[in-house]
């Protein structure tokens, strides 16, 4: 006798209703949320430098969301435009030449520089990649992030050995801000196929928002079904002998 499918109260109901809305509207949500915070912020650091002239809300008399950020990237874009060429590339040479010259601001630039330099640069590989260690003892791994081979003076003290090291970022769960810079023999580490945007979804959701992962996109082919043949028998002269199916090919 099969059991009756056990029934859910109206409580019950409420509740699984309410969960499956919060899960559609809570990212909805918190993604409007933070678009226009950010869309404030660059507003009101650039608004209030410009001319009332220029200012939309001058002649519309209402606050229009984006105005600030959107000559942000105009501005961004003519200073990139002008740097590439002879005359743009002289003014913004003279003033790195004037920044070198500042004791503690020249450090400040430099460090800044080189990361947006490492960051946006189109051929660079860092954090590109995914990968395993075994942390913080042997038998348990850790995702890490490949930063790249070592360099410089950390290269050379620990390339000695003849084991090639390399630099992996490892963060945190579940925020993924700040994190542990280590150095690595290379083959200690086993690559991933996960991208860094996936590695940073599964830190984030501590392990429950897995990528799929399909190896080399191989398809594996299903095993025919068995026949059933038995074999035959038939006596012949008072002997059973066996006929047995011919092999396939």
């Amino acid at each position: 006798m099969s059991e009756s499918p056990e029934r859910i109260s109206m409580a019950g109901r409420l509740r699984n209703n309410f969960l499956t809305g919060l899960i559609i509207c809570a990212p909805l949500a918190i993604t409007v949320w933070l678009t226009f915070t950010f869309i404030d912020w660059a507003d009101s650091w650039v608004t209030p430098y410009l001319p009332q002239r220029y200012n939309p809300q001058y002649y519309f008399d209402v606050t229009i969301p984006g105005t600030g950020l959107l000559i942000a990237v105009l501005f961004i874009t003519i200073v990139g435009f002008l740097g590439k060429n002879l005359i743009g590339r002289s003014i913004v040479n003279f003033g790195e030449s004037i920044l070198h010259r500042m004791p503690l601001i020249r450090s400040v630039y430099k460090s800044i520089k080189q990361i947006f330099e490492t960051v946006l640069r189109e051929q660079s590989t860092s954090f590109k990649k995914c990968g395993l260690i075994e942390f913080p003892s042997p038998g348990m791994w850790a995702l890490v992030f490949i930063a790249g081979d070592a360099q410089g003076e950390i290269a050379a003290k620990l390339n000695e050995s003849g084991e090639e090291m390399v630099a992996v970022f490892m963060p945190p769960t579940p925020v993924p801000t700040a994190g542990f810079l280590m150095f690595v023999p290379k083959s200690k580490i086993i690559m991933l196929d996960m991208t860094p945007e996936e590695g940073a979804k599964l830190l984030i959701s501590g392990g429950l928002i897995a990528p799929d992962y399909n190896p080399g996109g191989a398809v594996v082919p299903a095993l025919p079904a068995p026949r059933k043949k038995a074999a035959k028998a038939r006596r012949k002269g008072g002997e059973e002998t066996a006929v047995i199916p011919p092999a396939e090919t």
